[in-house]
């Protein structure tokens, strides 16, 4: 098996990244271009595919990482791979209590545990990485491919047997979200959708492991294969078809990311693999890389600081409020730096507020461009 590194892979990770950084950060949530929005409920949007394709490239990364741990002893394996999940899940936390602090009636009080989400982006993360290096690592690619279809499809057979009858895959009849409640307590859980309900929830992440053994297996066989063009046909065919089937198994099981149906599964990895034959095509045959490259490529050599960072800046800038006006009544108006920068010079540029909503976005990514870039240049790299 040829062990070349990939480049078209690094910047594939880089790019989901940073369309994680770009879809989180626009100026205001109520003023946000389409393709920039979940679905609210079944269907897929453009932003629907930047998690699936995050834990897509994972799996690639660790095509490359666990043949050494192979060769180790399975102490060795378990102690990597715990040491890991528990690093990621724990950053993961840290970012959801983070700055520990907040605002209240004109003082600072600290944010207790009782009120703090437990799970996130980060902790699937982590479990879905421990739990697919498990499968790998024990079950190698050929169990690893049997272990995700049988994961796919018990997950669809628990909806339609625990779900509600006749709504099995809506929010309120969604089997998995009493699990959560019970397991880990209303008050730790996201309740975005007006309801207790978390979208990165102890059950809804079994499927999500499939999409790193999806991912890992795709990374396994571009290294066996080479860089030609049969290996690039073969992977373009098949994503084209797990497209297809996704679609076909939308009709009994909606694509759906907040319970990630099985179908979300095949039909984002579908595309995962589309997208990434379309890197490979223009970076390792065309050698066509430029600019747009590279900073998809900087971000991909510090993947989770930059996404860490990205979510705990904001949060502590928040800190630091000073008045901007008075309402009707003469009460003050509070603001900090980045809402002040999106309300006095984002917002103004145009009549149409999404633009406005997204030239912030685009500021708030260039910053981290520029962070990773600078860490890039000095040859910096933290790794967990």
């Amino acid at each position: 098996m040829q062990t070349q590194r990939y480049q078209s892979l690094d910047v594939f990770r880089g790019a989901t990244v940073a369309l994680m950084i770009l879809v989180n950060n626009p100026g205001s949530w109520g003023h946000i271009f389409s393709p920039l929005e979940h679905a609210s409920w079944h269907g897929c949007t453009p932003t629907d595919l930047v998690f699936p394709f995050f834990l897509f490239a994972v799996g690639n990364a660790m095509s490359f990482v666990m043949p050494k741990l192979e060769m180790g002893t399975a102490a060795q394996f378990w102690a990597k791979v715990v040491k890991r999940t528990l690093m990621i899940f724990g950053i993961g936390l840290f970012l959801n209590w983070s700055p520990f602090v907040k605002w209240s009636d004109g003082q600072l009080i600290f944010k207790v545990w009782e009120n703090v989400r437990i799970l996130g982006v980060l902790q699937r993360i982590a479990l879905c990485y421990f739990f697919a290096s498990v499968i790998i690592y024990y079950g190698k690619s050929r169990l690893g491919l049997f272990a995700g279809i049988l994961i796919l499809m018990i997950y669809w057979m628990l909806n339609i047997l625990l779900g509600a009858n006749g709504h099995p895959y809506s929010l309120s009849g969604f089997f998995g979200n009493s699990i959560d409640q019970s397991i880990l307590g209303i008050s730790h859980i996201y309740k975005g959708e007006g309801v207790p309900f978390d979208p990165e929830g102890l059950v809804s992440t079994f499927p999500a492991i499939v999409q790193i053994i999806f991912g890992y297996l795709v990374g396994e066989y571009i290294q066996m294969k080479g860089k030609n063009y049969e290996m690039l046909s073969q992977l373009l065919l098949t994503g084209v078809v797990l497209v297809l089937a996704g679609y076909i198994w939308d009709f009994s099981f909606p694509i759906n990311k907040k319970i990630w149906t099985s179908s979300y599964v095949l039909y984002t990895t579908g595309l995962a693999m589309i997208t990434l034959s379309m890197f490979i095509h223009l970076l390792e045959f065309k050698n066509t890389g430029g600019v747009w490259s590279k900073f998809f490529d900087v971000f991909g050599k510090n993947p989770l600081f930059i996404f860490v960072m990205s979510g705990f800046l904001p949060r502590v800038l928040a800190l630091l409020r000073w008045v901007d006006h008075t309402d009707e009544k003469g009460e003050p108006i509070y603001t900090s730096a980045l809402p002040w920068f999106y309300e006095h010079v984002c917002k103004n540029i145009a009549s149409d507020l999404r633009i406005g909503s997204f030239v912030y976005a685009l500021c708030f990514i260039s910053f981290f461009a520029l962070l990773a870039y600078l860490l890039d240049r000095k040859k910096i790299y933290i790794k967990v």
